[in-house]
This record gives C-alpha cells, sequence and structure tokens, in this order.
C-alpha cells in the first residue's frame, strides 16, 4: 500500500502527440493545484514501428507503400497525497492515452527503494 509522501512516477502513451500533451498539461496543473511537488512532463524517445507493403501483390515488385506508426510518450514525476490522488481520479482521460502507475516507497526495515508497479490501462479496442 501506497504511503503519504511516496514518490509517484506517471507514465502516458498515446499515438497522438497533441493528446497527450493535453493530458499530460492538465495533470500538472491539478497536481500543483494541489501543492504536490510536480516534475516534468518529461518526453521519452518516440519509437516509430514502420511497415512496407507491395502496391500490387502480383506484379510491379519494385512499387511498395510504406506506413508508420508513432508512440509518444511521457513522464511526470510527483509526490503522494490523498488530495492529489483524489483530484486525479476525478480527470478526464481520452481513450488514446494510456496511463501507467509507478509508486516508490521506501522500506523502513531494509532502507532500499522498492517499485511498485501499479498500472492503470485505459485502452479502448
Amino acid at each position: 500500500m501506497a504511503i503519504i509522501g511516496d514518490k509517484v512516477k506517471i507514465r502516458l502513451e498515446s499515438y497522438d502527440h497533441s493528446a497527450i500533451d493535453q493530458i499530460a498539461q492538465k495533470i500538472k496543473d491539478v497536481l500543483k493545484k494541489e501543492g504536490a511537488e510536480v516534475v516534468g512532463p518529461i518526453p521519452l524517445p518516440t519509437h516509430k514501428e514502420i511497415l512496407t507493403i507491395l502496391r500490387s501483390p502480383h506484379k510491379h515488385k519494385d512499387s511498395r507503400e510504406q506506413f508508420e506508426k508513432r508512440t509518444h510518450k511521457r513522464i511526470i514525476g510527483a509526490q503522494l497525497s490523498p488530495k492529489s490522488l483524489n483530484a486525479l481520479s476525478g480527470l478526464t482521460i481520452p481513450n488514446s492515452v494510456s496511463i501507467s502507475l509507478i509508486i516508490e516507497s521506501k522500506d523502513e526495515k531494509k532502507s532500499t527503494l522498492n517499485q511498485v508497479s501499479k498500472k492503470i490501462n485505459k485502452k479502448n479496442y
């Protein structure tokens, strides 16, 4: 279970760069409004997937067409507080954006950093 004061990393993924930038700005504004320390949004490298197909399956082998799919990623770091979590749960997120929460907490017994990954994937296919 998350303890107040733990750090949270919010990872956003989307094919639409404008949608991911808008939701990242909304999350940052909500967290700042609640008084949380916010770092980001930090852009991560864009993953490009290129698919090449033949235009005609039976002739003109040199005639090809390429399609590209880009996955844009952002990460936002913040301090965990009950107010900020309640405020984040009220946000409306577009279907094109996938969100993952990574909670980093310090264990008092071992004093090492444990990463507890809680993924909340909002994907509608």
